[in-house]
């Protein structure tokens, strides 16, 4: 098929702007402005340096509890040589469970249930080494018990100790902090930064993501004080001079981010980017970790760097037996439209994917546009008369997505993941629907949650966009697994998109 949807009366009006990244109002820069020569500070090894300096007091305190553990615990007798692999495991569990990442209020007793689970797996798994080792080797239910219990208290009691004290070096070194939304959010979380110096940010600017209705149209301070922003050049200026190192995006939920290209900015100046949800999330389950009672977690894809390995590895696989497993139905298609609408079988188009990138999505040509204008601005041609009986029978069947397991192999899509769109719908939806542009946050797919839901045709785009959101904040890999069974599920009933 040539386009992606029946009809959509739900896409909402008002046209082709983007939502604003800033109030386009002139203001005063913070400092007189750098010559263009001035170098541009990147995320390399800046920054992994500086997140390995913030993460060595806890993996020293480790390394001290596990020793001290050793030490303490009658019965154990373990060389040197035993704990050297023991630390080795016991660093990866904790790295492993996420209790090395920076939090803005980090606790100690709400680690405690992590704490325990890893020194369960580390003891009893260096039990069962000692145990096949010799039996005269075996530890005691009691030693083993006392040396999980040792582990524990010793690892919490060093990683209070560690935080009140990074809490300490915080109050008295703050960083510089942008504050990126509109209104009363943007002032709430500037004033308790400004209050309660211990979170060891310093608010110097706010960024306002779209015009708040109270603004004062020539000011150039926001109702914190703080300067106002507007513009990537000059957020970037403001970035360099005052050496910002976090970013928080204040606002309801995801709608505070949506703005790709403002977290590529920071992101490329290694500035440490959060999420503060002023809203409340509802039903969903969040973070305990927290700004003065505001929920809130790191803006990262949420995605772990495992899963997403894992997912591309999936989609890798599977994309390669498809296309082996169909290369008899392709070759068939690509006769059948050779012969039926002549040449040109293959229908190439430029779709965005992760992250605003645009890449080449290839389909089975199921109609000749009139021109290029026409196949990137007409939304539908379900019901065009130019289409012949092949083109629409691969659209009724689907068989036209087919060469999209190309774009799977080639990394540019997944099997899973939000619907790739054309730009010049990109930057409509983007406009009218809030949180469309968070779709960009993973790859786009073949198929997705909107669309086994039954999204697909004459659906709102505004539900497409809630679904996919969805998909992203509650993935996993046997959900991919899932979508897929109820995809090829799906195939049975004719019906295309």
């Amino acid at each position: 098929m040539t386009m992606d949807s029946a009809h959509a009366p739900h896409a909402g009006g008002g046209g082709g702007g983007g939502p604003a990244t800033a109030m386009e109002r002139p203001v005063p820069a913070i400092h007189p402005p750098r010559t263009a020569d001035t170098p541009r500070p990147g995320p390399g090894r800046p920054a992994r340096l500086r997140r390995a300096r913030a993460a060595a007091p806890l993996l020293v305190g480790d390394a001290l509890a596990l020793a001290a553990t050793g030490a303490l615990v009658p019965g154990l007798r373990l060389a040197p040589l035993v704990l050297l692999p023991m630390l080795a495991l016991h660093l990866s569990l904790q790295l492993r469970g996420g209790l090395y990442r920076r939090r803005i209020s980090p606790s100690a007793l709400l680690e405690l249930p992590a704490l325990l689970g890893h020194a369960l797996v580390l003891w009893c798994t260096a039990a069962g080494c000692l145990a096949a080792v010799g039996p005269w080797r075996v530890l005691d239910w009691t030693v083993l018990a006392t040396a999980v219990t040792t582990q524990t208290l010793a690892g919490c009691v060093v990683r209070g100790v560690v935080h009140q004290l990074v809490r300490l070096v915080a109050a008295r070194r703050n960083h510089s902090t942008l504050v990126i939304g509109t209104g009363p959010a943007a002032q709430q979380i500037s004033a308790a930064l400004l209050a309660h110096p211990v979170y060891g940010m310093r608010p110097v600017g706010v960024v306002e993501t779209a015009p708040a209705a109270d603004a004062d149209p020539a000011g150039g301070e926001g109702g914190s004080g703080l300067p106002v922003l507007a513009g990537h050049e000059e957020i970037a200026r403001a970035v360099i001079q005052t050496t910002v190192r976090h970013a928080l995006f204040a606002g309801p939920g995801r709608t505070a981010a949506d703005d790709a290209s403002l977290i590529r900015l920071l992101g490329g100046y290694g500035v440490r980017l959060w999420l503060v949800d002023t809203a409340g999330p509802e039903h969903r389950r969040v973070s305990a970790d927290h700004l003065w009672g505001f929920a809130v977690r790191p803006l990262d894809a949420p995605v772990h760097r495992a899963g997403r390995w894992g997912k591309r590895v999936l989609d890798a696989s599977l994309a390669c037996l498809a296309l082996l497993a169909a290369a008899p139905v392709l070759g068939v298609c690509a006769l059948a439209v050779r012969l039926s609408d002549g040449p040109g079988v293959v229908f190439r188009q430029e779709r965005i994917g992760m992250d605003g990138r645009a890449f080449t999505l290839l389909k089975f040509r199921t109609l000749r546009p009139a021109d290029d204008h026409e196949s990137a601005t007409r939304w539908s041609v379900a019901a065009d008369r130019r289409m012949s009986a092949v083109g629409s029978l691969l659209r009724r069947t689907s068989l036209d997505e087919l060469p999209q397991l190309w774009n799977v192999l080639r990394g540019d899509m997944s099997l899973v993941g939000p619907r790739p769109e054309r730009p010049y719908f990109v930057t409509k939806f983007s406009g009218c629907h809030p949180g469309y542009r968070s779709r960009h946050r993973m790859p786009v797919g073949i198929t997705g949650l909107a669309q086994v839901s039954g999204l697909r045709g004459d659906t709102s785009i505004e539900d497409r966009a809630r679904f996919d959101n969805h998909y992203i904040d509650s993935w996993s890999l046997w959900q991919d697994i899932c979508i897929l069974v109820r995809t090829a599920a799906s195939l049975f009933r004719l019906g295309g998109s």
